[in-house]
């Protein structure tokens, strides 16, 4: 187990990491305004999943093989960012598909392989991983794939219950304006315009 101190120091890097709106926040709320805060919720579990995978390779020393292969972490953002920007695309072209009184035809499962393909290709948060868990770990603190682990976990748990609480908000806000057809069409274009947006970022960060 880490120490306290190296604990604690990292729940405050994790803090900051997480509560200041980011990529994983602004595709929550993406999600929640195309699809609803059922499926925004499965979104953010399964994304969390992409990224406990990220946490488990760095954790057990293969982040350093791609760590060394730097055209491998390009292609690895540029897939992540094409992704994120392909489902927003998917979403406004597909604004009139459903209707308020018809059933939600994107399903779960489809919705969280999505979403975990998303957490794998998040490059963001694959380096943080690499810069920010053998920081905070120490030889004399136990075997260090446990102490990176243990602290995955915990920044696993607080981005986790706060890209839910973004995911219910915007869902909410979701079913407020979503007095009509026409308005539902709008917010899921608007939800689609977001995650776009948000792929052309990281894409252009990138190079």
């Amino acid at each position: 187990m880490p120490s306290a101190s190296n604990f604690a120091g990292f729940l405050v890097l994790a803090l900051v990491i997480i509560i200041v709106p980011g990529p994983s926040v602004i595709f929550a709320i993406g999600r929640a305004l195309i699809l609803g805060t059922k499926q925004a919720l499965i979104s953010v579990f399964a994304n969390a999943l992409g990224v406990g995978i990220q946490i488990v390779v760095v954790s057990f020393g293969l982040g350093a093989l791609i760590q060394g292969l730097p055209q491998l972490l390009l292609v690895i953002k540029v897939l992540g960012a094409l992704f994120i920007a392909f489902l927003g695309t998917k979403a406004i072209l597909d604004r009139d598909q459903f209707r308020i009184d018809g059933v939600e035809k994107s399903s779960s499962q489809i919705v969280a392989a999505q979403s975990v393909l998303v957490g794998l290709t998040n490059a963001k948060t694959f380096v943080f991983f690499l810069a920010a868990l053998p920081t905070f770990v120490a030889v004399s603190d136990g075997n260090l794939s446990l102490q990176m682990l243990t602290l995955g976990a915990a920044f696993l748990f607080i981005g986790v219950a706060s890209d839910s609480v973004y995911a219910i908000v915007a869902g909410k806000a979701r079913r407020w304006l979503a007095g009509s057809n026409q308005r539902l069409s709008a917010v899921r274009a608007f939800g689609g315009v977001a995650l776009v947006l948000l792929g052309g970022y990281l894409l252009f960060e990138t190079f």
